[in-house]
């Protein structure tokens, strides 16, 4: 595999979520270094198979930006 998306945004509550497109990983964080760790370890665990492990970790950041009228 060449590479994982993973789609970061700001969790309400403070801190960050990540989540894998095209697959069943998740995790979550108070900083973004601290998310980048996290996002390295979940990878990790999630692929078995060095063959199967991505290599790129690309991350694409989502943040909501609401305009009062």
């Amino acid at each position: 595999m060449k590479e994982i998306i993973f789609l970061v945004e700001d969790d309400p509550s403070g801190g960050f979520n990540a989540r894998a497109l095209g697959y069943s990983i998740f995790t979550e964080a108070d900083t973004i270094e601290e998310l980048k760790g996290n996002i390295r370890e979940v990878v990790d665990l999630f692929f078995d198979k060095p063959e199967e492990m991505p290599k790129l970790i690309r991350l694409h950041y989502v943040r909501d930006e609401v305009i009062a009228l």
